[in-house]
């Protein structure tokens, strides 16, 4: 399995303080919010925020191509691979 996607697991588990959850019951290719995951916008807002603080990244709120990129653990790791400045 990828390590990033690993990576990116353990973030959201360790940023949303999701105590039940390990890495292995996260499905990279499932949905994060609704269904899936079930993160709401607050979620959202956290990881955002640990994306930036880990990897230096930067988004834009509200935006289709942030939506597109908080679409899944996969495509998060897409993005924070192609764009990553730590």
């Amino acid at each position: 399995m990828d390590p990033l996607v690993n990576e990116i697991k353990a973030l959201i588990i360790e940023s949303l303080n999701l105590e039940e959850v390990t890495p292995d019951d996260i499905d990279a290719a499932a949905p994060l919010f609704v269904d899936g995951l079930g993160l709401d916008s607050i979620d959202a807002l956290e990881l955002g925020v640990a994306l930036q603080k880990k990897y230096g990244l930067s988004f834009v709120a509200d935006s289709e191509q942030t939506r597109l990129h908080f679409a899944s653990v996969n495509a998060l790791a897409t993005f924070v691979g192609s764009h990553r400045t730590r």
